[in-house]
């Protein structure tokens, strides 16, 4: 059986996406004993980051978020095959699914509009001093506004 969850390198996948993944895992490995789950991606290892720290605390093998991105950081998913969850918004999703599971948070289906950006300072990320950010909006995985420099 081959299910394709995939979504689009170095971002976080929806939180329904999550959950299916989990459910899907979870279904399986509880169908019988003999049954594995092998995990595969194209691109950032960091996806699979996100999926494993997801399943371990669906699953209670870990019992918080936390726990689950520490215990996945430092197996290492046996000798440095996956690299652990690194990027920002993955962990922020880690912790919001922690807090769909607890019942702390609820999801909105409500649409919602993105009125305006506010930039407090600006990063000083080039040896010379300051950045060039831009903003890229995505609606459904879909880019619908790139800015300029």
């Amino acid at each position: 059986q081959v299910l394709d969850f995939g979504w689009p390198d170095m971002h976080t996948p929806a939180l329904e996406k999550i959950c299916s993944i989990c459910k899907a895992m979870d279904t399986w490995l509880n169908a019988t004993p003999h049954n594995v789950v092998v995990l595969h991606n194209k691109g950032n290892r960091g996806r699979l980051g996100v999926v494993v720290a997801a399943y371990m605390h669906y699953s209670n093998i870990s019992a918080s978020a936390d726990q689950a991105l520490d215990r996945f950081a430092m197996k290492r998913f046996y000798e440095d095959k996956v690299v652990p969850v690194g990027q920002p918004s993955q962990k922020r999703y880690i912790h919001y699914f922690s807090g769909l599971l607890s019942g702390s948070i609820k999801m909105n289906n409500k649409p919602l509009f993105l009125h305006h950006v506010i930039m407090h300072g600006i990063p000083n990320f080039e040896s010379k001093g300051g950045c060039r950010p831009f903003l890229k909006i995505y609606q459904a995985m879909q880019p619908v506004y790139t800015s300029g420099i």
